[in-house]
């Protein structure tokens, strides 16, 4: 017991315990050590051969890559978009039916005219005058929602009620 107050068994306890310390903070960074290597090899990979910053480089490229790929199909769909834009502006848009009697015959409002219009307000007006015996079709163009050539006034109903309706919406009236 006398060895361990003198001055070398001090200095031989004081090295035990630095050594002792020593060795569990060398436990302690070996545990934390082994995490980031795991945490490192679940970023870069079951090689785990490259460094963080090459890593790091070869994601910003392929981020890179991906965004030229985004932009490139976002231009298509913007050319695709504008052609199916164009060929809708030129569909049916606006649209009405009035039937009428053309004879002043009772005979049921056998005669109709058709309204079919475009976004732009253009198309044609169908009328199908109708009688005992006989039936005459009839079509005349519609441009800026007025007739080229003089609209009947069934005609011109015909337009200022597809007109006058949402589009898309159908008018069925005597």
């Amino acid at each position: 017991m006398a060895e361990l107050t003198d001055p070398a068994g001090i200095a031989a306890l004081a090295a035990g315990l630095v050594a002792v310390i020593a060795l569990i903070l060398a436990a302690v960074v070996a545990v934390r050590l082994r995490r980031m290597r795991a945490a490192q090899q679940a970023v870069l990979g079951a090689s785990g051969r490259e460094d963080l910053v090459r890593h790091a480089a070869g994601l910003q490229e392929a981020f890179q890559a991906l965004h030229d790929r985004v932009e490139e199909v976002a231009g298509r769909l913007e050319t695709r978009m504008a052609a199916a834009e164009e060929r809708i502006d030129g569909a049916i848009a606006y649209r009405a039916l009035v039937r009428y009697d053309a004879y002043g015959e009772l005979s049921g409002h056998q005669s109709a005219s058709l309204a079919l219009l475009d976004a732009e307000r253009n198309g044609v007006v169908l009328s199908s005058i109708t009688h005992r015996d006989t039936a005459r079709l009839y079509c005349k163009q519609v441009v800026d929602g007025r007739g080229e050539h003089l609209l009947s006034p069934e005609e011109d109903e015909a337009v200022r009620r597809a007109l006058a309706r949402q589009r898309g919406s159908v008018v069925l009236e005597d």
